[in-house]
């Protein structure tokens, strides 16, 4: 199994509206919410990292350290075959509930 490295990605309005609905959350529905993504998890066969949400982006190089902007907001690490099935994997996960105009980026992490 190849491993691959999953971005949440959306507009940065997008996310501070999910993270404000995150923070009005009841215990229920905050449970409720992780039971939807370990369902997603079983439903794949498992995630090796679930990984997290992400904060803010510092710029580095070696002359300068800025502030940026960018429309990732959390990662997570899962296995497949290929890239095409791990795509695949990707179209019932929660992050599209959770943010409709939301998108996912995959990319295979290569062996070293």
């Amino acid at each position: 199994m190849k491993k691959f490295f999953v971005l949440y990605m959306a507009k940065a309005e997008d996310f501070k509206d999910i993270m404000s609905r995150m923070s009005a959350m009841s215990e229920e529905e905050r449970q409720a919410s992780l039971n939807e993504w370990q369902a997603w998890s079983d439903t794949i066969g498992g995630i090796p990292d679930m990984g997290a949400p992400l904060g803010k982006t510092k710029k580095v190089t070696p002359n300068e350290i800025s502030d940026m902007r960018n429309e990732i907001g959390g990662y997570t690490v899962i296995e497949a075959e290929d890239h095409e099935a791990a795509a695949k994997k990707l179209q019932g996960n929660p992050h599209f509930k959770m943010i409709p105009n939301g998108w996912v980026e995959v990319m295979e992490i290569m062996p070293m």
